[in-house]
């Protein structure tokens, strides 16, 4: 077994990092104290290859696998959380149209996501839905050649920012719940779509979250991802993918904590020594430490295991789950560390700490992941 990242995950690495620091770190507190979105981060990013990076060559990205996106993801997050959703997932949904889509909505969408042209959304949880996939409502009726939809999802990542988005909907009332669901790309200027910007969020203000009503959205047959009643199993291969990324944010946000940290248990004194050099200090420090760790075995893991064909469900409960459990426990550490400079924006943990708590509550919430890995545990 060989734990090394070839020469060229080392180098998309150091270049994701460098470019956080220069592109990201200057403008993170301002993004996160007006809740902006900038979108020309998402153009320069994607000029670096950094955005849509898992997409091959071939439809325009970087051909980095889902390990490479997963690092990108890592050091972005080093630095800001909340613009680093801003390149990583300007793809959301597209993992839908590049393991089920036709090659003609491969080639019309993928390449203009990769050239920061365009974002897209997954539009998936609904007002009274979220982790209950099958509970959505939205209903997509045929008329014609065309799908006409009506619904209202909630907590859509890109969603006032996005061209296009891949919603969840019932096609297929008459089957059983789980047969009933289908995938259908939206353009989000089509007539009937009104979309609200939520705001007052705790954390990851940077990114855009948005509230959409679709009312008599009329779209062509054509924009149906895969095939029609088997969208249920395909939104949960894709939170199977997309997990690790949750995974990855949550790595990179805690080796923020944590390095911090040590830099400043190391110039802080206290009853006339460094902070650092007590007990209970070094036992923060080392239990952040063996979390990290851990985690970034199960993270890579998972992201090389999806590359090579053989995505584990499983482990992917497993990685979000403790990606959650990891961020928020080093975050919270780190602003216990850093005492009452941690509360205050002039150090950043303060804002590490409000924007770790989601990484336990979207792509499926941390009890959900429990019951995955439950189930499984007695199934296999």
């Amino acid at each position: 077994m060989d734990f090394e990242l070839t020469e060229e995950l080392k180098m998309l690495k150091e270049m994701a990092y460098k470019f956080a620091l220069a592109e990201i770190k200057p403008i993170a507190q301002e993004c996160d104290e007006e809740e902006k979105y900038l979108p020309e981060i998402r153009k320069k990013a994607a000029a670096n290859g950094l955005v849509g990076a898992w997409i091959p060559e071939e439809y325009g990205g970087a051909g980095a696998g889902i390990l490479g996106n997963t690092i990108i993801t890592e050091e972005l997050c080093k630095v800001d959380m909340g613009n680093a959703l801003n390149v990583t997932a300007a793809a959301f949904g597209c993992e839908s149209i590049w393991q089920y889509g036709t090659e003609e909505q491969k080639k019309k969408y993928l390449p203009l996501i990769c050239s920061g042209e365009q974002v897209s959304a997954g539009a998936y949880t609904e007002p009274n839905a979220g982790t209950d996939v099958a509970g959505y409502k939205t209903r997509a009726i045929k008329d014609g050649s065309d799908y006409v939809i009506n619904g209202n999802k909630m907590f859509i990542t890109n969603g006032d920012v996005c061209d296009f988005m891949v919603v969840q909907c019932i096609t297929n009332p008459e089957e059983k719940k789980h047969n009933s669901f289908s995938l259908i790309i939206v353009p989000a200027d089509a007539k009937g779509i009104t979309r609200n910007k939520i705001h007052g969020k705790m954390g990851i203000r940077a990114s855009d979250t948005a509230e959409i009503a679709l009312e008599d959205v009329r779209v062509p047959q054509s924009n149906l991802v895969g095939k029609e009643g088997h969208g249920f199993r395909q939104l949960m291969h894709f939170f199977d993918t997309t997990r690790v990324m949750v995974a990855g944010q949550a790595l990179g946000l805690s080796e923020a904590c944590l390095e911090t940290s040590v830099k400043y248990v190391k110039e802080r004194t206290a009853f006339g020594a460094p902070l650092g050099s007590y007990q209970l200090t070094q036992k923060k420090l080392a239990e952040m430490a063996i979390m990290i760790e851990a985690l970034r075995g199960m993270t890579y893991k998972l992201a090389w295991l999806i590359d090579q064909g053989k995505p584990d469900y499983n482990l992917a409960a497993m990685a979000k789950f403790y990606g959650g459990q990891t961020a928020v426990f080093c975050a919270n550490y780190a602003v216990e560390l850093h005492g009452g400079y941690g509360y205050i924006e002039e150090y950043p943990v303060q804002k590490w700490y409000r924007d770790a708590k989601i990484l336990e509550l979207y792509e499926g919430t941390k009890e959900a992941e429990i019951m995955t890995i439950g189930r499984y545990l007695q199934t296999r």
